[in-house]
């Protein structure tokens, strides 16, 4: 599959469509996901073309998971989170639905706190913001 260039993600490096925006650098971005398995959950995204990770340049790995780590504490810090789960999907068998290379961030509540389905609930919008609120706080004072 070629890569396409107007993919839901790409679009949003773009600034063609909104997102929330939780934190953003030169060669990365992270996000609110509109559909999370919990509360605060997010996606970082290497601003690089790249399906997937099997064909994204090492430089833009490199990028992403120092976002991904930066992006994890803060969420776990902002949202008093138990633990933090980091997912990543490398084609449609395995579950990718974007295919543009991008990296989960899931908050877990408690002992063997459960998470939602994949993609299968609009979040409440407010609820969303708030919840990046309190991650950009934890990414100010980082």
């Amino acid at each position: 599959m070629a890569y396409d260039p107007d993919n839901l993600f790409a679009r949003m490096v773009r600034g063609e469509i909104p997102c929330i925006r939780l934190y953003e650098d030169a060669h990365t971005l992270a996000f609110m996901d509109i559909m999370p398995q919990s509360p605060g959950h997010c996606l970082v995204i290497p601003k690089v073309a790249g399906e997937n990770l099997l064909d994204s340049p090492a430089e833009s790995l490199a990028a992403a998971i120092a976002t991904v780590q930066r992006v994890a504490r803060a969420v776990q810090a902002g949202l008093g989170a138990s633990g933090v789960i980091v997912q990543q999907f490398n084609g449609p068998a395995a579950g990718q639905t974007v295919f543009h290379l991008h990296f989960h961030v899931l908050p877990v509540y408690g002992a063997g706190g459960s998470l939602r389905l994949h993609a299968r609930e609009k979040a409440d919008p407010a609820a969303l913001e708030q919840q990046a609120a309190k991650i950009r706080a934890a990414l100010a004072t980082a």
